[in-house]
């Protein structure tokens, strides 16, 4: 009964936010609570076998709000620190040199940005990925009229398909679960990968001749001059002498980030501090930017909050957990031999119903268990599980804090970004499956 309250509640959330009947932030609270509700879980202390439990609603919520709180201070100064640098200009000598390379060509432009997402997903992090990809390319997106769909469907595909990497939360999961090794469950899918990366290169090449028909003439009359584009108050603001400044203090950030020698958080806190206090040393500048970008950066951090407390109930009330175990028992053992080539097409959407260590520690090791007693390699149900199940499913899963990172700063709704990514994340996964076949690290 747990299983099924479970699978309702997160179909009927999506159904609610992809077809616009209520706004993403209601959904992600009002869904889940009533999911919760139903499920006989209050507010209220219960007990339990003769003893008190606080496994309560309340308590479901908070511990999700806690976990998610580091990622939501981290939005919200990512945000001000991006918007500050943006408005003193920084971006802009940047957005020029890629326009003098790409010129004004959509085609160009949507396959820079699958590259420059896959560049710096080799550590492993959609959050830091999301924050230098997106707000990098944003600004020429919105110059040339390109749909920010586009970009964030294609930050979304680079960052999944190299979210395989061993060092990837998906696959370090399935090796740990599965007591392998790097050589025995990874090195095989490489192939697989590489044939990803091509096909979302090719994605971007249809997406950017998509937005260069719909374009058409318009971009012939686009100046390339990004500061010719900025009006008198916004000149104001450029810090052009401040310029190399600005991008040390970037990349500062970013290495800070990647090598984790500082919480996320913190990162940011410090780097919108030394922005402000370097390019806009006056007290009342400084009010009014952080006012300017204080709704938005107010508004997605929300989203973040509503998403953690979601996440809550779906754990703690054991929500997945039955999930994980109905799934399991719907397998029959007919199958045999078709159980990884099943995983490998059903791996992507399992992200918009398992959290990765729900799955990885919960559903994956019971379907490897039920392969091996059939005769089937539980390896092969690892491998199968790697190309979708976080990895190109990971950016539209509403259970991930990164999916409302990615689309909070590309100023995008959920379902909307959902809608444009699904069909092309589900694509790519089954290209890699076809070629796990072909080489035989999968078997059908």
């Amino acid at each position: 009964m747990l299983a099924l309250i479970g699978a309702l509640t997160i179909v009927i959330m999506l159904a609610l936010i992809m077809t616009k009947k209520m706004q993403t932030l209601l959904a992600l609270i009002v869904v889940p609570i009533i999911g919760c509700l139903v499920a006989g879980f209050t507010g209220l202390i219960s007990v339990e076998e003769g003893t008190f439990s606080l496994s309560t609603m309340g308590g479901f919520i908070t511990s999700g709000l806690q976990n998610i709180a580091p990622t939501g201070v981290m939005f919200i100064f990512a945000i001000l620190f991006f918007g500050i640098l943006t408005d003193a200009g920084t971006f802009d000598p940047i957005i020029s040199g890629i326009l003098k390379v790409v010129g004004k060509n959509p085609v160009k432009i949507c396959i820079g940005t699958v590259i420059l997402a896959c560049l710096v997903h080799l550590d492993g992090s959609g959050a830091v990925t999301f924050l230098i990809a997106i707000p990098a390319m944003l600004p020429l997106y919105e110059k040339l009229g390109m749909r920010k769909t586009t970009l964030a469907t294609l930050v979304a595909l680079g960052a999944g398909v190299m979210n395989m990497l061993p060092w990837g939360g998906p696959t370090i999961r399935a090796i740990t679960a599965l007591d392998t090794t790097v050589n025995d469950l990874y090195k095989p899918m490489v192939p697989a990968q590489i044939a990803g990366i091509v096909f979302i290169i090719l994605i971007a090449i249809f997406l950017g001749k998509k937005e260069q028909k719909r374009l058409g003439d318009s971009l012939n009359q686009i100046e390339l001059d990004a500061s010719t584009q900025a009006n008198i108050e916004e000149n104001d603001l450029k810090r052009p002498k401040l310029f190399i400044f600005n991008i040390a203090l970037i990349i500062i950030a970013v290495v800070i980030l990647i090598t984790a020698i500082l919480p996320p958080a913190v990162v940011f806190m410090i780097a919108t501090a030394l922005a402000l206090i370097v390019n806009y040393p006056d007290i009342k500048t400084q009010k009014e930017l952080v006012d300017s970008h204080a709704k938005s950066a107010l508004m997605m951090a929300s989203m973040l909050f509503a998403a953690g407390s979601f996440i809550g109930i779906m754990q703690g009330s054991g929500m997945l957990t039955a999930m994980s175990s109905a799934l399991v028992n719907l397998i029959p053992a007919t199958l045999g031999k078709a159980l990884p080539t099943i995983i490998g097409v059903i791996s992507m959407p399992l992200s918009l119903l398992f959290d990765p260590d729900s799955y990885y520690y919960g559903v994956m090791p019971v379907v490897a268990n039920a392969a091996g007693a059939l005769g089937v390699d539980p390896l092969m149900i690892g491998r199968a599980s790697i190309i979708g199940q976080m990895t190109t499913g990971f950016p539209i899963s509403p259970l991930t804090g990164a999916t409302f990172l990615l689309t909070g700063l590309a100023g995008i709704d959920l379902g909307e970004h959902q809608k444009h990514t699904f069909v092309f994340a589900f694509l790519t996964t089954i290209v890699m499956l076809i070629v796990s076949i072909i080489v035989g690290s999968i078997s059908i």
